[in-house]
């Protein structure tokens, strides 16, 4: 019997597509002979570069009518037996069902943030499990995969790992950790101001001096951050998506809300403090096996969970104080500092 042929579909965001990467790894253990492809974003495709669990990584050009064609021909081109779709939106599932694909499998109408999507798909399944992971996990198992440890296979290109040592070379710096104040929705966000703060704090205590990481559009949010934390301030260092991995891997932790970079972090094994309000922790938190790694910060009082993305800081992180996460990076590495 031949192997099956696999289209992955994950477009973005990057902590999305972090959190999907376990699927493939599980699918490749249980089919090592498929082909496993994934469809994504050009925007987020530095993140399956050079994974071995996935045979090609198709950058889905959107932009254009042209591009959109040429995609779909090379989808339909490769025959594949099962499309998987992680994201349930229409897009996705419209991209999906493009690719020829006998068998789609994804997300019930209940659970999509899209329900109509579904009708795209032959085959539909309520996640089981708390995380994200372990969500995406359920797509795989009914596509076939078998049960396995998940793993991030994330792999740093020896350029952007020597463009992040140059940043850092750059500033003296090479003991370091890092703030990441950004976020898609403002709601989930901590404000810039307490970023500075913490980082005041963490200076007088231990001499730690941090790296602001942020990306396009958000040189104001840095810059808010940087004069919040006095003198010395932390570095703002703006990277494309290589660098920002390869900066990441070297850092000793980050405090980053619910957001890619976290996921990221936590994906390439760096201990991260997570800020969350909205967003469940034991939904959406920073996904390892080894739970004392990483902290997670929410208060319970007063909390709604909602993913409405909201345009204002919500009460529940405004709620996390800047002593509260001072406390929570002693406990866990201010006796090692």
């Amino acid at each position: 019997m031949p192997e099956p042929r696999f289209l992955l579909v994950r477009l973005g965001s990057m902590g999305d597509v972090i959190h999907a990467i376990p699927a493939a790894s599980a699918l490749r253990d249980t089919f090592p002979d498929a082909r496993i492809d994934w469809a994504i974003d050009p925007k987020w495709a530095r993140l399956l570069e050079g994974n071995p669990d996935v045979s090609e990584v198709i950058s889905a050009d959107r932009k254009s009518a042209s591009g959109v064609a040429a995609t779909i021909r090379k989808m339909r081109a490769a025959k594949y037996t099962c499309a998987v779709d992680f994201q349930a939106l229409y897009k996705s599932a419209l991209l999906a069902f493009a690719s020829g694909a006998p068998r789609r499998v994804g997300f019930q109408s209940s659970y999509a943030r899209e329900g109509l999507a579904s009708l795209l798909y032959t085959d539909c399944l309520n996640p089981r499990g708390p995380h994200k992971v372990d969500h995406n996990l359920t797509l795989a198992g009914f596509a076939g995969a078998k049960k396995s440890a998940p793993r991030f296979p994330i792999a740093i290109r020896a350029d952007d790992d020597e463009r992040a040592a140059r940043e850092l070379a750059a500033h003296s710096l090479t003991d370091f950790y890092v703030l990441n104040p950004g976020g898609g929705w403002l709601s989930k966000c901590w404000p810039a101001g307490r970023y500075g703060e913490l980082h005041r704090a963490l200076a007088a205590r231990y001499g730690w001096r941090g790296v602001i990481t942020f990306g396009p559009g958000e040189e104001a949010l840095a810059r808010e951050v940087a004069q919040a934390a006095g003198d010395p301030p932390p570095v703002a260092i703006l990277l494309g998506l290589g660098p920002l991995m390869a900066l990441m891997r070297r850092a000793r932790f980050v405090v980053s809300a619910d957001t890619g970079p976290l996921h990221l972090a936590a994906a390439l094994e760096v201990p991260v403090v997570g800020l969350f309000g909205p967003t469940d922790p034991a939904r959406n938190g920073p996904y390892s096996p080894d739970a004392s790694r990483h902290i997670v910060l929410r208060n319970p009082l007063g909390c709604d969970t909602t993913y409405r993305r909201g345009k204002t800081y919500s009460p529940a992180m405004l709620s996390i104080g800047v002593q509260q996460v001072a406390e929570a990076v002693a406990r866990r590495w201010g006796k090692d500092s």
